[in-house]
């Protein structure tokens, strides 16, 4: 194997799954991590046709934007990751086909998320755990509940993150599809009273 900065890396590519909505440093740490036993990392963009929605707020592109502004920012060689955006497929049993279509090759994968561990362990795949950062408050779920509160978020993403979220107006966005969620929820409660009533 090769070695990087003098480290001996286990690895040739190692797979890294996100939404990234928004990108943070606990995505940003687990790169770095990652980066200390693999020669590159494919980073996965997931849910890549999701976007405009509360959870799933920013598009695949900007996603992409963030995650390249956020990894130059930090010194992290382009020649060191692939980004590649994957959409959600049709089934759980044909996700890891799927994947595997639209990526290199890699002999590891590193995830969390337990479907993704599931699916990937059933392939063959060596799956890794990523030690957490600071996991009490870098969640994007977190941040976009600060967002949509209006409450400072600022020190949860790198700075190329915030400029891009602030370029393409992310907290307006947010806030938008929080009042669109809340529409929807009042119609699906006047329906189910129609029924019932």
């Amino acid at each position: 194997m090769k070695e990087v900065k003098g480290v001996q890396l286990m690895f040739k590519r190692g797979l890294f799954i996100g939404r990234f909505q928004p990108f943070h440093y606990g995505h940003l740490h687990a790169i770095k991590m990652i980066l200390n036993e693999v020669e590159e990392v494919v980073i996965v963009i997931g849910s890549s046709q999701m976007s405009h929605e509360l959870d799933n707020p920013f598009t695949a592109g900007e996603r992409i934007e963030m995650i390249q502004a956020a990894l130059d920012a930090s010194g992290i060689d382009r020649s060191r990751y692939l980004l590649i955006p994957i959409p959600d497929a049709p089934a759980h049993r044909v996700w890891v086909s799927q994947v595997e279509s639209q990526t290199p090759r890699f002999e590891v994968v590193y995830t969390n998320q337990p479907l993704t561990r599931r699916l990937l362990l059933e392939s063959g795949y060596n799956v890794r755990k990523i030690r957490m950062f600071r996991r009490d408050e870098l969640e994007a779920t977190e941040i976009r509940r600060r967002i949509l509160k209006k409450e400072d978020w600022k020190n949860l993403v790198p700075d190329p993150v915030y400029k891009i979220v602030q370029e393409i107006d992310g907290e307006e966005r947010i806030r938008d599809l929080a009042k669109m969620d809340t529409s929807r929820a009042n119609i699906k409660e006047l329906d189910d009273l129609d029924d019932h009533g």
